[in-house]
């Protein structure tokens, strides 16, 4: 029987086990730069004994930012800044992967650079509101992407991975799913569109495929993984139906040889047997546990063959020694709430524990 803390190997990557990080905003980016600091490459050091870590979402362009101090990969600076994060992780024996997250319409104009304001598939305001410094702020109705801002985005995710690969990190895993951009596309109520990049299903999917194919063109398949959250609501998203679309799109991306699929499950445990079987390749799963965090029983997960890795969240904020304390049956620390910050830990109300 396969276990949890058994091997595997990860787009040609050996992992010393299926417990991976999942991915956390942290907003510890401070200055104008948005460059890692000590104190991050610190962190995920102490937490290099996962078999996987996923990184805090990293922005690929200026305007993809969505949250205070969150860090980037477009400059020679944010590079030769996460080179220190990747280095100390990969001294430790772990196994880092970059996340990039552009949130699209999730943000807000004063933590944008140049006079830039989010961007989306279409002019649609999320409701609720962004922190930001000056305290929170309400959504605007963001700028609708033309075409060739499509493909110029496109492209950046392509350069960030580049860039990643540059300062050391093992792969980029592509945030398709919380509410942000990608996950805007492939939405029917962010995704209002009558062009090729909207409409029906093969509309709505294209851009997370262009996206995803460019990432494995420019660094290779094997390093890219893609993480999605069918008919989660977070961000003001409503997939009432969402099987079609992500059936579609495991379907149109299953010949790229990625490293691995990263399901935020929801409540609906057919649907993610159903992508399960569907994905021929390693799948992550980050299972709902609402209206708790991710506990040991997930481990069972991974011995009843549901998934070939268990990414867990909040437990891993308590707890930086996590998989050998695992392993040992306890104790666990009790994760703070007051430290679940940002895009996959914020008052979930309805869809509580996603990412936890």
């Amino acid at each position: 029987m396969t276990t949890a803390f058994d091997p595997i190997v990860l787009g040609g990557k050996p992992l010393t086990s299926r417990i991976a990080m999942a991915p956390m905003t942290r907003s510890r980016a401070h200055g104008p730069g948005a460059e890692p600091t000590e104190l991050m490459a610190t962190y995920y050091a102490q937490r290099a004994g996962a078999g996987l870590i996923v990184t805090e979402g990293i922005q690929p362009s200026p305007v993809g930012q969505g949250y205070p101090d969150t860090p980037g990969l477009h400059t020679a600076g944010q590079v030769a800044a996460w080179r220190t994060v990747t280095d100390a992780v990969h001294r430790e024996g772990g196994v880092i992967f970059a996340q990039l997250m552009h949130t699209g319409r999730i943000g807000h104009p004063s933590l944008l650079p140049d006079g830039l304001v989010p961007v989306a598939p279409s002019a649609v305001a999320a409701k609720g509101q962004v922190f930001t410094h000056e305290g929170p702020k309400d959504y605007v109705t963001p700028e609708e992407l033309s075409e060739a801002e499509i493909r110029q985005t496109v492209a950046d995710f392509a350069d960030a991975a580049a860039r990643a690969v540059e300062a050391g990190f093992d792969g980029v895993e592509i945030h398709g799913a919380n509410g942000y951009l990608v996950h805007q596309f492939l939405a029917p109520n962010t995704n209002l569109r009558t062009d090729a990049w909207g409409g029906d299903t093969e509309g709505r999917i294209r851009f997370a495929v262009e996206v995803v194919t460019a990432v494995a063109e420019a660094i290779g398949g094997h390093r890219v993984g893609l993480r999605i959250s069918p008919g989660n609501p977070y961000n003001d998203i409503a997939e009432a139906d969402p099987a079609e679309v992500y059936e579609a799109l495991i379907g149109r991306l299953t010949g790229l040889d990625l490293a691995y699929l990263h399901l935020l499950e929801g409540p609906d445990r057919d649907l993610t047997a159903r992508l399960r079987k569907a994905w021929p390749g390693t799948f992550v799963l980050n299972p709902f546990t609402h209206p708790a965090v991710t506990g040991p029983e997930a481990l069972e997960l991974v011995e009843d063959g549901s998934a070939d890795m268990i990414a867990y969240g909040a437990l891993f904020l308590a707890n930086p020694d996590l998989p050998a304390r695992l392993a040992a049956g306890g104790p666990f620390n009790t994760p703070d709430p007051a430290t679940f910050y940002g895009g996959d830990h914020r008052g979930y109300t309805d869809y509580p524990a996603l990412g936890a």
